[in-house]
């Protein structure tokens, strides 16, 4: 295979380019940063935006599959902003119409599973779950958005598939559980809602894994998988506030046991949300309804269309991975 990673650099990116590395295959790396760790795997680093068209072309010029792993995440934007949607909606329209020029025959594209909303809970969620009609932050709006745009180019020249890993965790993490861990050792992470939410977790070699084997499973265009979306996890849903409190402990931080109504926690976080949008305020709302709904409700997933079609199961279960995490967090200091 001759592959392309976009954020290569990235959490996600960089153990999808060492998984590639350590089959043999050919691969580069498309960010905007220079990662001499990705290089040193002897990946070949081009640098660029996702906005400009010549440097994107340029990456893609001779590989035959792409896996498109770049985004712009987070959970607020100020109204009237279109950062998200510029990254990662203009920004894989970018990389499509290179892909046509090029002749680039697969591409796998990462999603999220909050392409289909937290407005209610989702126990043993189906694939074909619609998007969701409201979206509560501009990140799953733009991601559905690409996404919709993802499958639509699968056809006779190219062939797509997306993948939605859910609460991506593990070793070399600096954004998710790093922030979860501050603010639990500030006492400023409630429990909202009853605490009993129940959702998919996806240790990060499961993660890169499910790339991989989507990859092998999409032949062409009218492979099982081709223009379609699964849902990917450790096939092990999680009580939230159980595993969270497991990994804390595992860390010397004291358990959650603060609780906030999931209703007021709502209305906190709308408030917030709207004093950021209308005022000079500095960062971003400590709350937020899509964090609110995120953490307060069931979200979890069938894995059986992942299992049938791309041939994914998880390399490394729940125990190992929470064992794994906790020790390099640990290692970091923590």
């Amino acid at each position: 295979m001759r592959a392309l990673v976009t954020g290569g650099g990235g959490f996600l990116g960089r153990r999808v380019v060492e998984l590639l590395r350590a089959q043999g295959d050919e691969v580069r790396t498309f960010q905007r940063g220079r990662y001499p760790e990705v290089e040193a795997t002897g990946a070949v680093a081009f640098q660029g935006d996702l906005l400009d068209k010549e440097a994107v072309r340029a990456a893609v010029d001779g590989v035959d599959t792409v896996f498109h792993v770049a985004s712009m995440t987070g959970f607020w934007e100020k109204r009237g902003q279109r950062a998200f949607w510029r990254a990662n909606v203009d920004g894989t329209n970018n990389l499509l119409a290179a892909m046509e020029d090029a002749g680039v025959r697969r591409l796998v594209y990462t999603s999220t599973p909050s392409v289909v909303g937290y407005a209610g809970d989702v126990q043993n969620g189906a694939q074909d779950l619609p998007y969701a009609k409201r979206h509560r932050s501009p990140y799953p709006a733009s991601k559905a958005a690409a996404e919709a745009e993802v499958l639509r180019a699968n056809g006779p020249q190219l062939a797509t598939v997306s993948l939605r890993p859910h609460l991506i965790f593990g070793p070399r993490d600096n954004n998710l559980l790093p922030r979860i861990l501050q603010r639990a050792a500030a006492g400023k992470l409630p429990i909202i809602g009853d605490g009993r939410a129940r959702v998919d977790a996806t240790y990060i070699d499961n993660a890169a894994w499910a790339h991989l084997d989507a990859a092998s499973a999409l032949t062409d265009a009218g492979a099982p998988c081709a223009g379609k979306a699964y849902f990917i996890g450790n096939e092990d849903p999680v009580v939230l506030v159980e595993w969270l409190n497991e990994l804390l402990e595992g860390v010397g931080i004291a358990p959650l046991s603060r609780k906030i109504p999931h209703g007021l926690a709502g209305l906190v976080a709308g408030a917030l949300e709207l004093a950021w949008d209308n005022l000079p305020l500095r960062g971003e709302p400590r709350l937020t309804p899509f964090v609110v709904d995120g953490f307060a409700r069931h979200h979890w997933y069938d894995p059986e269309p992942a299992r049938r079609d791309l041939g994914y199961t998880p390399r490394v279960e729940m125990d190992q991975a929470v064992e794994r995490t906790v020790a390099w967090f640990l290692e970091q200091g923590y």
